[in-house]
């Protein structure tokens, strides 16, 4: 089968498989599982902060970010089309205790004059802004540049605000840019990225930050049922898609713009090639609005061994990722040519 549905669905590679079999561990509660503690260290170097401390996915390492910042009943502000508003089941209300206020974004950018329109302090009526929320790469398949980075660390500067980073694929923004991911990482003060997406670990994520946000964030993790004992198996994973699989990204930005490419051919489709960034490919097909007509496509792609998601208003998401290689992108522009019609 060939899996478009994100890059979340990767396989571990056999080296992780070895890895995880052999892995030291001990209890991560305690401190004291080597394997987790390697991880952390490593993640922490990559990405240019003190600490980092694992975490079982990204959510939870944005929902641990956001509940170790925050004080309840103060305000975040983040993009309207982030992750953090639109795919995690709105778990900011609920861990942390805040309100959310979102700013229109829909390549991902934050523009500062918008940024300060809503910032707030504390009044009769207005909670506080207590901390501002980027995602780089974007989930929308798009890279925040550095230098738009920048424009919202001075804001939050201004405002002596914190700024979280949601990079759940960091490496694929650093990939893109063309740019280690400390330097992309430098612009915020905490940052969240994934081992599962794209980087074929089977779970896991970091959070990393300066070392008394850390200890904090231990403390929070706790409080959220984070502490996963021998987790070290998992992290010996880890270890590796850092090490290894990151420098594979590239590859999957490569192939999702040459489907893009090829896509963009079939009369049928709307699609814009020069908007794909990494390794997600969005793109239009209006008969697909109809529920029906959604259904016969995402069938046709099953019986062909193609899994995708259904659309959403008309719009598909393809994915590449690590098991996704010339020949499976050829097999999917010829199911394409078939059924988008």
């Amino acid at each position: 089968m060939i899996d478009l549905r994100s890059d979340t669905v990767t396989k571990p590679t056999e080296a992780m498989r070895k890895a995880m079999a052999n892995a030291e561990v001990g209890d991560d509660v305690y401190g004291d599982d080597p394997t987790i503690n390697e991880l952390e260290k490593l993640g922490a170097g990559l990405t240019g902060k003190e600490a980092a401390i694992f975490v079982p996915s990204g959510t939870f390492g944005n929902q641990l970010a956001l509940f170790t910042w925050c004080k309840r009943g103060s305000e975040v502000v983040l993009g309207e089309e982030c992750h953090i508003i639109q795919h995690e089941a709105g778990a900011a209300s609920v861990i942390a205790g805040v309100q959310t206020r979102t700013i229109p974004a829909s390549d991902g950018v934050l523009r500062p004059q918008a940024l300060r329109q809503r910032l707030r302090k504390a009044e009769l009526h207005f909670p506080a802004t207590s901390l501002i929320c980027l995602e780089n790469a974007h989930s929308l398949g798009r890279v925040v540049s550095l230098a738009d980075m920048d424009a919202v660390r001075a804001v939050a500067d201004e405002w002596r605000l914190p700024v979280h980073l949601d990079g759940a694929r960091l490496f694929n923004a650093a990939a893109a840019l063309h740019v280690p991911a400390r330097e992309i990482a430098a612009r915020a003060d905490s940052v969240m990225f994934c081992l599962s997406k794209g980087l074929c670990a089977p779970v896991g994520s970091l959070l990393a930050g300066s070392r008394d946000f850390v200890d904090a964030a231990r403390y929070k993790r706790k409080i959220m049922g984070g502490g996963m004992r021998q987790a070290g198996i998992l992290a010996a994973a880890g270890i590796i898609a850092l090490q290894e699989q990151a420098g594979f990204l590239a590859e999957d930005h490569e192939r999702a713009k040459y489907l893009a490419r090829e896509l963009a051919a079939i009369p049928e489709i709307v699609i814009n090639p020069e908007e794909v960034d990494i390794n997600m490919v969005f793109f239009s097909f209006s008969p697909a609005r109809d529920a029906v007509v959604a259904k016969s496509i995402t069938d046709f792609f099953a019986k062909r061994n193609i899994i995708i998601n259904a659309p959403e208003q008309g719009v598909f998401r393809f994915v590449t990722h690590y098991q996704i290689g010339d020949g499976e992108v050829d097999a999917i522009l010829k199911v394409s040519r078939e059924v988008f019609v």
